[in-house]
């Protein structure tokens, strides 16, 4: 019963930017801390930026400084804006829902991403 809706990707030139957005609902949002991953074909999902249900952030070093995580409990929404775009941000994106704990594991709940790719 828990939906994962990720939305906002497409096809953007080196430098440009895209804000991703990932609409949950069958759980109570408020409560639980939320992520981005992304997965490149053959690869396993990478872990690239999360936040806590009291808004703390933590980036991937591949994209901090340039994306930043941000959600709307009122909304039950959370976000992905992408600046300064590199080719190897080339991904789909998903979003998850943390477990609670320290350590950084998802729920087996995943939608169907959302493809962005950085080209000229």
């Amino acid at each position: 019963q828990v939906k994962l809706v990720e939305s906002g990707g497409g096809l953007v030139q080196p430098g440009g930017s895209l804000r991703l957005s990932c609409a949950a609902s069958g759980i109570i949002f408020r409560l639980y801390a939320m992520a981005w991953y992304r997965q490149t074909p053959g690869n396993e999902r990478v872990l690239v930026a999360d936040i806590t249900k009291d808004g703390v952030t933590d980036y991937a070093g591949a994209v901090k400084g340039r994306f930043t995580i941000s959600r709307d409990n009122a909304e039950n929404t959370v976000y992905l804006q992408m600046n300064n775009l590199e080719p190897e941000d080339t991904a789909v994106y998903y979003c998850a829902v943390l477990r609670f704990g320290d350590t950084k594991r998802p729920f087996d709940y995943w939608g169907q991403g959302t493809p962005v790719t950085v080209s000229s």
